[in-house]
């Protein structure tokens, strides 16, 4: 099934592409989605066979890890442990930063057995907030791509996927055409932070993380 929607500004158009993708994913699926950076690849977090379905998928090293993708900043706090302000956390999310916490007993054993830590996600697209809220669990969020290959911000850009996903939501190009993904950053150290990836929103959130909040920067490992 391949939904190619405009953008998503018709209601009932939009209704039944939340519910067919939400669908898909309840049974179990893999689906393509468009994020505020790049299109994504998505699952069940809590679904361990959907999970080693979407390594196979993209041909990804198992020992890289999946980041979760969240609808609200109240979600974080059953799949975290949380050592930051949630005034901080609303400084930064929803918005094109993923932050890396200690797990909770909570999430899914199988993703990302290797770790205790997790990133999380809360992109700033109206469409994949609403999946997550839809779905009522964590999604498992990684780029839509063969691993190593140029991110996309076009559904054609990924085209030799589509047979093996259960829905594509084309959203149109993504307007930040920089490529490089969210700005994924390590909080699970009280008082300091760790940049994992620069990403697209790097010098906004060392702002954020430093003036606003007085977080030291790690720049060790």
């Amino acid at each position: 099934m391949y939904l190619y929607p405009n953008i998503f500004n018709d209601v009932t158009n939009g209704a039944e592409i939340l519910s067919c993708t939400v669908k898909a994913l309840k049974e179990g699926h893999i689906v393509a989605v468009p994020t505020d950076t790049i299109y994504g690849l998505a699952c069940l977090a809590q679904n361990s066979v959907a999970i080693r379905g979407t390594y196979n998928l993209k041909g990804r090293n198992g020992q890289k890890p999946l980041a979760i993708c969240v609808g609200e900043i109240q979600d974080i706090y059953k799949y975290c442990k949380v050592k930051v302000k949630e005034e901080l956390l609303g400084d930064l999310l929803p918005g094109p930063v993923t932050l890396v916490f200690e797990r909770s007993e909570e999430l899914n054993p199988d993703l990302n057995p290797f770790t205790s830590l997790v990133g999380v996600r809360i992109p700033d697209h109206a469409f994949m907030r609403r999946l997550c809220q839809m779905c009522g669990e964590p999604l498992a969020l990684t780029s839509a791509n063969i691993s190593s290959h140029t991110s996309t911000v076009k559904v054609h850009e990924f085209q030799e996927l589509w047979p093996k996903l259960a829905v594509v939501v084309d959203g149109g190009p993504i307007r930040d055409k920089s490529r490089l993904g969210s700005t994924v950053v390590d909080l699970s150290v009280l008082g300091s932070y760790r940049i994992i990836r620069p990403g697209c929103a790097l010098s906004s959130t060392i702002d954020v993380l430093e003036r606003k909040y007085g977080l030291l920067r790690d720049t060790e490992g």
